[in-house]
């Protein structure tokens, strides 16, 4: 009879519809470097997702969700629902005074967990200039909320190994070189169902930061160079269909064994991408050849996939347009665990649960976005960049106005000279969220601009 009332009033009254041991378990899982030209339920054509195409047909996808354009800011922001200037450190680092969505969930009474791919306790290289400024101060995963992980790059970039084949993984406090040959991506899954396996009559969170499909470009166990372990590292773009197949795979298999577990109807998923699409990669998307925009603020660089799926909870086939940004999950976590989110985390996010779940929304009307991923090694040809946008047009704080209208990648600038009404009073509004967004206080990294060494620029 539970179940029966849950699913009457799902959409009339959701959360009260749970008891209090019966708050929902949540799957979140972040891929890596993979815009809405990646997967067909957006238009792509170049690659197989045939498992994230089905969530999205039996759940909702969402039209316009935008992350930063490279990992670290946009994990950073998701992890604290603060944008970068308020959290912002240096690049591969979370500051260990942060509290995460890890300690929200827990405090919450959720069993926690995380696998995949951490790299935000230490990333400068010995021999980089001004590294031991900074080397090894991030955030350790044992302190950042999860009660268990199994994780690639918890060290030191040096001693990361492969995330892929042969790959290098910190679990539990052990660290495993090998796995007796096994592929990274698939332990981190084997990892979280039996994690969900042992815990299956508590409320659980699970944080899946995927390692697929990022850089370096190699073979998976599907691909037939994978059966000549010699061939396993060898790096080629030619093997990014292979490795976005298997990304879709996976989210297949963790769904299958949720479902096998029992745990399909009181289990949400939500998978989302952290930034755009590799530059190395080009795609096709809506009948055009589509270069990938990782670590732009171009909409190829920030457009990317977001798919909610919750058997028998969220009404199947739906697409939504209001917009999102990756602050915006950690209050949405608090409110479908029902828990408050403490005054002085000064959060910035806009939970998205009323859309899965049928409640009365209150929706942005805006994005912001703070971007500047130095000071870190390898993080030399890269500038600031400060704008905010909506659905219709993208402004920077220099004054720069792009027309973004549409579900793709659209892109036109403005002549600020003969702009229209719509487009004068949309700049407006734009600006005004940048001022605001811009006011005090700042991290102490964000207050002035350096480059990649940490060394002011003049």
């Amino acid at each position: 009879m539970r179940i029966l009332f849950f699913l009457c009033f799902a959409f009339l009254t959701p959360l009260t519809a749970f008891g209090q041991g019966d708050k929902p378990n949540i799957v979140l899982i972040l891929a890596d470097d993979i815009g809405i030209d990646g997967l067909g339920c957006y238009g792509g054509t170049s690659y197989k997702t045939p498992h994230l195409d089905k969530l999205a047909a039996e759940g909702i996808r969402f039209t316009h969700a935008y992350s930063q354009p490279l990992c670290t800011p946009t994990r950073v922001q998701i992890m604290t629902g603060k944008y970068n200037h308020r959290n912002w450190h240096s690049f591969g680092i979370l500051d260990p005074k942060e509290r995460t969505f890890g300690h929200l969930m827990k405090d919450a009474g959720y069993r926690t967990c995380i696998a995949g791919k951490w790299q935000l306790q230490s990333y400068d290289p010995p021999d980089f200039p001004n590294a031991d400024r900074r080397r090894g101060i991030g955030m350790k995963v044992a302190d950042a909320g999860f009660e268990e992980y199994s994780l690639f790059h918890s060290w030191h970039t040096e001693d990361k190994g492969s995330r892929y084949g042969t790959p290098t993984i910190y679990e539990n406090g052990n660290l495993y070189q090998n796995l007796d040959g096994r592929y990274g991506p698939d332990n981190s899954v084997n990892f979280i169902l039996d994690f969900m396996k042992r815990f299956k009559n508590e409320p659980m969170f699970i944080y899946y930061p995927m390692a697929l499909p990022h850089w370096p470009m190699v073979p998976t166990p599907d691909s037939k160079e994978w059966k000549d372990p010699s061939r396993r590292l060898e790096e080629s773009t030619d093997y990014f269909p292979d490795m976005v197949s298997y990304m879709d795979k996976l989210v297949g298999e963790l769904v299958d064994g949720i479902n096998t577990l029992g745990l399909g109807e009181n289990t949400l998923v939500l998978f989302y991408g952290d930034n755009g699409t590799d530059q190395r990669i080009i795609s096709q998307f809506g009948g055009e050849s589509i270069r990938g925009g990782k670590a732009t603020p171009a909409q190829t660089g920030i457009r990317v996939p977001l798919i909610a799926y919750w058997k028998d909870t969220i009404q199947p086939g739906q697409t939504v347009s209001d917009l999102i940004d990756a602050s915006d999950f950690l209050p949405t976590l608090a409110e479908l665990a029902d828990h408050k989110i403490p005054k002085n985390w000064d959060h910035e996010g806009i939970s998205f649960s009323p859309q899965l779940l049928g409640r009365e929304v209150v929706r942005r009307s805006s994005c912001f976005f703070w971007y500047d991923p130095r000071p870190g090694w390898d993080k030399e040809k890269f500038s600031r960049h400060i704008f905010a946008l909506d659905h219709q047009y993208k402004l920077f704080e220099n004054g720069r106005l792009l027309d973004i209208a549409g579900e793709g990648f659209r892109e036109v600038e403005l002549d600020l000279e003969k702009l229209t009404p719509e487009a004068k009073a949309a700049r407006e509004k734009l600006r005004l969220v940048i001022d605001e967004k811009m006011k005090p206080p700042f991290s102490s990294s964000a207050k002035a601009v350096v480059d990649a060494f940490g060394d002011p620029v003049k």
